[in-house]
């Protein structure tokens, strides 16, 4: 049974395709289309995911959409015209959207994919949330929390599931209790990352990144602005925010009289915390006081929001009484947050989905399909993030001969390993790609950059002259699975799910920090544990590495340039090699050199 799940015109697209339960493939549209965060209808990524699985549309036996868009067009609907007129622009722009295309999503899906509307299917946005979290993960029961911005008029839910893998119990979602727009925990943060200067639903973790250079000493300030009750319930003062009837801004001019002047966008962020010496280029007193102030309020909502998850997750188990909790929905990309739920909540064991906002509903959606709504039993779970395209040995190396780089063809592991491991030893900066790309957001080891985590200065090396993106923004570390417990500080890390995929911070043990000095956040580090069975090179640089200095950690970040996706193509990876000054590129077997 093919299945194809679909999310668009919202945030971020995609497509995922399940044959006989299992995942194939899926993608986010912005791999192929590079415009991040592209909504648009996901052409190329459904293209991509039928040629995964060996057939056309006519094959597909379902297709199914991640939301019911009539159910979100009546929320805006009634909150345009409960605050009109100022919400004549949110509505004028509504409308031209929605009559243009997203009414006629099951016609589009009807006439770009060819099935016939029977086979078209329609999940509710948060239970494709959840179901992208339960059904990927090992779990037969789990408590489900699921957060975002909103769906329909959801904002958050809560609830209880089930699914067995012998088909001897019934699969359930059963979603209890919710949170109703305009009361957003997601809406809430993202109105603080507009008003620290970041782009809505693309700089949320610069916020996260930026937090650990301040203090949360606005969290009353904060609760001016939002309730929280003792079971993580949100409710927001309204005179606060515009997100509800402006085009152009999401807090008020009362959010602004409260936390002053908002923050520039682009503009320079240096503090005493972020440059102790005051040696920044363009160090002013005055500057680097309101930054000060900026950085107190990113850390004072990240911990209302890490406080507010935290009784939400409470309050799943107290109903569930489960052992197990599954997430999804894009605060469940808070990876600080997420330390905190498995070094403090209740649960035994946590599971994350890795693509966990809107790219990922598209998955939930052909899950609950399969499992719920045809009542199929489970036989896959998600053991890895490598899911997209993946690009032939003749294909790397028509592409890098057209580059005009030079290169060598090592065909021996060991021995590719050991030349990129010699290269960051020299100081260098490696890229590595391989192999299908990684679902989600992070770079995983098969769309990365690598360097030597020991030297402090690699970080502003690698920010400066290869990501050009904000000197306060973190690196990730990547860890040999079965040595993570020597450098961070969280219980049974060996075992835990949310390590593979980058969606934790931990502590880093004491000892250990000088010693990852770039990889070091203010104490803590956005982990990736890596196997060999997983990914065989990744493992074995990192392994290698350890050889040759005692540490079995690098550097990880994102093969992409500031304001582009990760890298796709080996046409993509090498624009992105020429255009920044990467050192070395593993291409497969190719070792290309500038």
């Amino acid at each position: 049974m093919n299945i194809l799940g679909i999310s668009c015109y919202y945030h971020d697209s995609a497509a995922a395709l399940l044959q006989d339960g299992v995942l194939i493939a899926a993608a986010d549209e912005e791999r192929f289309s590079r415009k991040k965060h592209d909504h648009g209808y996901p052409q190329q990524a459904i293209d991509f995911c039928l040629a995964e699985g060996g057939i056309t549309g006519d094959d597909l036996d379902y297709v199914v959409f991640y939301e019911k868009p009539l159910h979100k067009f009546e929320r805006i609907l009634l909150s345009t015209l409960g605050t009109f007129p100022k919400s004549w622009g949110v509505f004028r722009e509504a409308m031209v959207a929605w009559f243009d295309e997203k009414l006629w999503i099951k016609s589009q899906l009807q006439t770009k994919i060819g099935v016939p509307t029977d086979k078209i299917l329609f999940v509710e946005h948060h239970l494709s949330h959840a179901a992208s979290a339960m059904f990927a993960s090992p779990f037969e029961d789990a408590a489900v929390l699921t957060i975002d911005g909103v769906g329909e008029w959801t904002t958050a839910t809560m609830g209880h599931a089930t699914a067995t893998f012998d088909g001897s119990g019934e699969n359930t979602i059963n979603l209890t209790r919710e949170l109703r727009f305009p009361h957003s925990l997601g809406l809430l943060y993202s109105a603080f990352t507009a008003y620290l200067g970041f782009r809505v639903n693309n700089g949320e973790y610069k916020v996260m990144g930026m937090a650990p250079y301040g203090h949360p000493n606005y969290m009353d300030d904060v609760y001016k602005v939002v309730s929280v009750d003792a079971d993580g319930g949100v409710q927001l003062n309204m005179d606060y925010f515009s997100f509800h009837h402006s085009t152009k801004n999401t807090f008020s001019r009362k959010f602004e009289a409260l936390f002053g002047p908002r923050r520039m966008p682009e503009a320079e962020f240096f503090t005493e915390t972020t440059h102790p010496n005051r040696d920044h280029p363009q160090w002013d007193d005055p500057v680097a006081a309101q930054n000060q102030k900026y950085a107190d309020i990113a850390a004072s909502i990240q911990r209302v929001t890490e406080d507010t998850v935290l009784k939400m997750v409470q309050a799943a188990h107290k109903m569930t009484g489960s052992k197990n909790l599954v997430m999804a929905g894009g605060v469940a990309l808070n990876s600080v947050a997420n330390g905190r739920i498995i070094r403090e909540g209740p649960f035994e064991r946590v599971f994350i989905q890795p693509a966990a906002g809107d790219s990922g509903a598209a998955l939930g959606a052909a899950l609950y399909a399969y499992h719920v709504l045809l009542g199929k039993p489970r036989k896959w779970v998600m053991e890895h993030a490598y899911w997209g395209a993946e690009y032939s040995e003749a294909e790397m190396e028509a592409a890098i001969r057209e580059s005009g780089f030079a290169y060598e063809k090592i065909d021996d592991m060991a021995q590719m390993s050991q030349r990129a491991v010699d290269a960051m030893l020299d100081e260098r900066v490696i890229a590595l790609y391989q192999g299908r790309f990684e679902w989600g957001p992070r770079a995983l080891g098969n769309r990365s950059i690598l360097a030597d985590p020991r030297r402090e200065e690699m970080k502003e090396i690698v920010n400066t002259k290869i990501k050009f993106r904000e000197p306060f923004r973190p690196f990730a570390p990547v860890v040999l699975a079965e040595k993570a417990a020597e450098y961070f500080a969280t219980p049974d890390i060996e075992t835990n799910l949310l390590a593979p995929y980058m969606l934790m911070v931990s502590p880093i043990v004491a000892e250990k920090g000088a010693q990852i000095k770039a990889v070091n956040h203010n104490g803590t580090g956005r982990l990736q544990s890596v196997t060999r069975e997983t990914n065989p090179l990744y493992y074995r640089m990192i392994a290698d590495f350890e050889q040759a200095t005692g540490v079995p950690v690098l550097l990880n970040t994102s093969f992409n340039l500031r304001g582009e996706p990760i890298v796709n193509t080996p046409q993509n990876a090498l624009n992105t090699f020429r255009k920044s000054d990467i050192d070395q590129l593993v291409m497969g077997n190719f070792l290309v050199k500038k």
